[in-house]
Order: structure tokens, then sequence, then C-alpha cells
């Protein structure tokens, strides 16, 4: 009975997924899954990958000891050093937290449907090249919805486009300014990315 529990725990241990965060901005959301991945059996953050060099989300990698990278437009595109990066570090699910470029092909074909992104509205409204942070809940606001939310689905080579796996919506008033939908579509991000992302792995 002992040596079974004992082999059980080896093989949770050793079933842990390990993840790479992408993310360009403060990584609000990268901190709360971060956090989250802390006591889970199933995850571990192992890699940050971001493409500003002063972003707010590389001090909360330091913060919790974790490994970034930090990369270029054109070696991201033009070549397919990144794989290398993420076999030394076993990545085996990719998560995009606030990263605004588009997936590569080569990447996409490395981990299919083991690409997710979070998405600030409602998709397939309100999605696509552009539509990003302030400028989808200007255009809530401007068509005057009654409702918006936030989408979690899979990364495929287009915007926006891939398969939904979970939406969460929150009710908005005629008063609510852009600003304050933005704040309530955050609040829902950061009760429920992280959660469905364990519940894929």
């Amino acid at each position: 009975m002992q040596f079974a529990s004992i082999y059980g725990q080896f093989v949770q241990k050793n079933m842990k997924k390990n993840i790479a965060i992408f993310a360009s901005g403060g990584g609000s959301n990268a901190l709360k899954i971060i956090e989250h991945f802390l006591s889970s059996p199933k995850g571990n953050i192992a890699l940050i990958v971001c493409n500003k060099a002063n972003a707010g989300v590389l001090k909360i990698a330091e913060q919790f000891d974790i490994q970034t990278l930090i990369i270029n437009r054109k070696d991201f595109y033009d070549s397919e050093n990144i794989l290398e990066t993420f076999e030394t570090h076993q990545i085996d699910f990719v998560v995009l937290a606030g990263f605004l470029w588009l997936m590569p092909a080569y990447l996409v074909k490395a981990f299919p449907n083991q690409i997710v992104n979070i998405h600030p509205a409602l998709l397939p409204k309100y999605g696509g090249k552009g539509m990003y942070g302030h400028h989808v809940h200007e255009a809530v606001k401007a068509a005057n919805e009654s409702e918006s939310g936030m989408t979690i689905h899979y990364v495929n080579e287009h915007y926006d486009e891939g398969n939904i796996i979970f939406q969460a919506t929150c009710a908005l008033d005629p008063s609510n300014s852009a600003e304050d939908i933005a704040r309530k579509v955050l609040a829902l991000e950061h009760a429920h990315y992280a959660k469905v992302i364990e519940s894929i792995l």
C-alpha cells in the first residue's frame, strides 16, 4: 500500500505539463496563471516569452524565478529557433496572455491544439487583426452592446479564429464607459483563464 502511494505521487509529479506563457504587457493574466499553478498537480510554468524588453511581465517572471525569453519579430517569423528553446525547457503547452503577435505556422503545427489564447470579447464578434485591448472595448461601447465578456480559444494561423473552448459574459449598462467594460472583462479573465487551462491539461 505504501509503495502504491509513493508510486502514485511519482506518476502525478511527472504528469505535470510544462507551460510557456507568451505576454506583451504588464502580465496581470500571467500572474494569475502563475499563482494558480503553484499549487496545481497538472501544470508548471516553465518559461515566459515576451516581445518587449521593458514589459512588466518580465518582472513578474523574475519574482517567481521563472526563465524568460525575449524574442524579436524577424527571428520569430523567419526562423524556428524558438522550438529549440522549447525543447530545452520541455514545453508541452503554450498559453497566450496578452500577446499581440500572430502565431507563425511552424509553431501552430508543432503544438496542435496545445496553444490557447484569451480574447476580451465574445468571439466571433470583435475579433481579428487590430482588435485587442482598448480597441475591442471601444468598439463594444460604440455598438451599444448589452453584454460583453471574454473568450478562450485554441490558436490557429489566423487571429481569433481557432475553436472556442470557453466563454464568460458580463452585463453592460448604457452608462458604462470603455474603461468600465475593460474592468468587467478583465475580472472575468482573472477568474476563469487559469482554471480553464488546468481543465484542458
